[in-house]
C-alpha cells in the first residue's frame, strides 16, 4: 500500500515529541496521520480509528504505563513501532513478547521515523506469515490425527479397510463442502456419544 494511503496513529502524551514523529511521517509522504495525546479510553479510540500502523512514543516509560500499552498491543493486531528514551532488557523483552515490531531506545529523530516505521511493518508482516504457517501446520497435524482416529473407528465398527474408510471420509467432506478434519472430528464425537469408550 502506498505511504499516502496508510493510516498512522501516533500515541504520545508529549505534543512536541509527537510533532517530530508526525513531521517525519508527513515528510515521507504519509497523509493520514492522527495524534492521540490522551490515554483515557485509548483502546476504544484505536478501535474507532482502525489505523494501519501505530507509533508509540514514551518519553520516560514507567512500568505501569508500559504494561498498559503492552496489553493494548497484544490485542491490536497491527504493526507497532515504539520509541522510548530509557529502557532495560526486561522492558524490551516484554515489548517484543507483546508484539511490538520495532523498539527504539533514545532514537527519536525526524529523519529516522519513516525507516523505523517501514521496518516495523516489514517485521510485522514477516511475523504474521510465520504465525499463519505455524497455525496451518498445527491444523494439518490435528486434522491428520483426527482422520487417523476416524478411520480406525470406521474400520472397527463397519469392517472397512483403511482405504475404504479414507475414501468415505473424503467423499463425505466433498459432499458437505467441509474439511476432512472437521468431518473426522464430527465422526469421533458421534462415536463417543454412541459407543462411549468402546471406539
Amino acid at each position: 500500500m502506498p505511504a499516502a494511503q496508510l493510516s498512522v496513529l501516533i500515541i504520545d502524551e508529549n505534543r512536541v515529541r509527537a510533532a517530530i514523529i508526525e513531521a517525519g511521517l508527513r515528510e515521507a509522504g504519509h497523509e493520514r496521520v492522527t495524534v492521540l495525546s490522551d490515554m483515557q479510553g485509548l483502546m476504544r479510540q484505536i478501535v474507532e480509528l482502525s489505523p494501519d500502523v501505530i507509533v508509540i512514543d514514551l518519553e520516560n516509560p514507567n512500568r505501569d504505563r508500559l504494561e498498559y500499552l503492552l496489553q493494548m498491543s497484544r490485542v491490536v493486531d497491527k504493526p507497532i513501532a515504539m520509541f522510548v528514551d530509557q529502557s532495560d532488557s526486561s522492558m524490551m523483552e516484554a515489548a517484543i513478547d507483546a508484539g511490538v515490531s520495532a523498539y527504539v531506545v533514545d532514537g527519536l529523530r525526524q529523519d529516522r521515523v519513516k525507516a523505523i516505521m517501514d521496518m516495523a511493518i516489514a517485521r510485522f508482516n514477516a511475523y504474521s506469515r510465520l504465525r499463519s504457517e505455524l497455525e496451518g501446520t498445527r491444523q494439518a497435524l490435528e486434522d491428520r490425527k483426527a482422520v487417523d482416529r476416524a478411520k480406525a473407528i470406521l474400520m472397527k465398527t463397519r469392517g472397512m479397510t483403511e482405504d475404504e474408510a479414507h475414501h468415505l471420509l473424503r467423499r463425505t467432506a466433498m459432499r458437505e463442502n467441509r474439511r476432512m478434519g472437521d468431518v473426522a472430528r464430527a465422526l469421533i464425537a458421534s462415536a463417543s456419544l454412541i459407543l462411549g469408550d468402546r471406539e
